[in-house]
């Protein structure tokens, strides 16, 4: 087990868990970008978007939900968040886990490429 998302999932690695259920995991970004930067994972290792099988894409939704729970919890849902998917090395993906990020907490750029 390789995946530093993986260790965090099987409790290899410590992490502030901020929500855990089946199929996800929600924990502080180590390196945030935002005052609010959230990382969730799902449980099962998909190495990318790209790579989500078609039986597993209501996991996204799963996220979706979820990224949307904690952005209400977190006080930040009135003003504003950003949730982000990154895909390949190209599309700025650096853990080979599919992850989502939410984002807020402050005006975010456009940064749209």
């Amino acid at each position: 087990m390789d995946c530093v998302f993986c260790k965090i999932v099987a409790g290899v690695i410590p992490a502030k868990i901020l929500y855990q259920d089946e199929k996800v995991v929600a924990f502080p970004d180590i390196n945030p970008t935002a005052p609010t930067h959230v990382l969730i994972v799902p449980k099962k290792h998909i190495a990318s978007l790209a790579q989500l099988p078609d039986n597993e894409s209501v996991l996204v939704g799963h996220m979706v939900k979820i990224a949307n729970e904690l952005a209400r919890n977190g006080g930040i849902a009135e003003s504003g968040y950003r949730i982000v998917i990154n895909s390949g090395k190209e599309g700025g993906q650096v853990v080979p886990h599919l992850h989502m990020h939410l984002l807020g907490g402050r005006q975010l750029d456009n940064g749209m490429g």
